[in-house]
């Protein structure tokens, strides 16, 4: 990328062409960062590619190089490296292989970032793919938007709708709200990922949830057993949406994980789904073959009967009955702690008291 020189239009006010170089910069910064990670995933996707081609089962070997690949790279550079990231990687060359060689591809490569590819890789359909690339870039879609078109069929009702303005202007009105976050490149998972920093808790937590998040762990900590603190707003995703969990664990006596995710809200049956599949995802991605079934934790600051509701999702009810009194803090426990940290909050913070409550 050739050096250049930023670009503001200057005006009478000094702070707003102080804010406008500053947003210029942490544009022209990230789409740095972008282009570089574009670039190392092509490339990453085209070496494993190569080293399937050795293999007489090509299939078969290529699981197993990517496979291996993952667990050899996220012990060296930790997260980033699973496996559905290198089948996303490999696919990624597959479905753009001219991207850097013609100038279609280069098009797309300057004015897209990883996250538009990645979503990309979603739609099936070559020529579809090729229209969403195209009016990403001509129409300066954001990822979300992107997202949301091809999760509605938008080129397929464009295609057979005779009155496409009105499938355009109704997509632009859903979409509106999508493109006014200046700073929604901060919170982008990819881009701390990929340059080695850990996701920015404040960005992702209210201050009262933040707060509680970093007793409760405490708590947990001193009154359970076994416990051994794993990470906190931990990153996982499937291909279309990211999610953080406030605490993670894993307890040496009930041999498993505990996940432990806090609503500053009563709980609802949609945050019992995702628990779920938080619960399951973990199973998947983490559980090894001696490990017992993943346990999952709903609390709630509300006090009422759903304070404290544990969700033991994936059958293993039975397995942690008669353990779950000896190693997990009690409802009662865990609802006086959120109660007890909530009032020393809002006794530091008087101001937010009312708001917040």
């Amino acid at each position: 990328m050739k050096a250049e020189i930023l670009k503001y239009s200057k005006t009478e006010n000094l702070l707003d062409d102080a804010k406008s170089i500053i947003d210029c910069a942490k544009v022209y910064a990230v789409k740095s960062v972008n282009w570089a990670l574009v670039q190392r995933n092509w490339l990453l996707g085209e070496r494993i590619a190569q080293e399937e081609l050795k293999g007489e089962n090509r299939a078969e070997y290529g699981k197993e190089i990517i496979k291996k690949l993952s667990k050899q790279l996220t012990e060296i550079y930790g997260s980033g490296f699973t496996k559905t990231n290198l089948y996303n990687f490999y696919n990624f060359f597959k479905e753009f292989p001219d991207i850097f060689h013609t100038v279609c591809g280069k098009s797309l490569f300057m004015y897209l970032d990883w996250s538009h590819f990645r979503i990309l890789l979603q739609e099936e359909n070559k020529e579809a793919r090729a229209w969403y690339a195209s009016e990403s870039v001509n129409e300066n879609w954001s990822v979300r938007t992107l997202q949301r078109n091809i999760s509605s069929q938008y080129y397929f009702r464009m295609l057979k709708s005779p009155k496409k303005e009105e499938v355009r202007s109704e997509m632009k009105q859903l979409t509106a709200d999508y493109d006014t976050q200046k700073e929604e490149f901060v919170k982008d998972p990819v881009i701390l990922e990929f340059l080695g920093f850990s996701e920015n808790e404040s960005l992702l937590e209210s201050t009262l949830e933040n707060s509680l998040i970093s007793n409760l762990q405490k708590f947990l900590m001193e009154l359970g057993k076994g416990y051994a603190f794993v990470g906190r707003q931990m990153h996982i995703h499937t291909e279309k949406k990211d999610y953080y969990i406030d605490l993670v664990f894993y307890n040496f006596i009930l041999k498993c994980f505990v996940l432990i995710d806090l609503k500053t809200e009563t709980v609802t049956h949609q945050d019992i789904g995702q628990m779920d599949m938080y619960v399951r995802m973990f199973d998947d991605l983490k559980r090894r073959e001696d490990d017992n079934p993943t346990l999952g934790i709903l609390l709630c600051s509300d006090t009422d009967e759903d304070i404290a509701r544990y969700s033991v999702l994936s059958g293993s009810e039975q397995l942690f009955a008669t353990k779950y009194k000896l190693c997990l803090p009690t409802e009662e426990q865990l609802r006086k702690e959120i109660e007890s940290q909530k009032n020393q909050y809002f006794l530091a913070h008087p101001e937010k008291t009312e708001a917040t409550k």
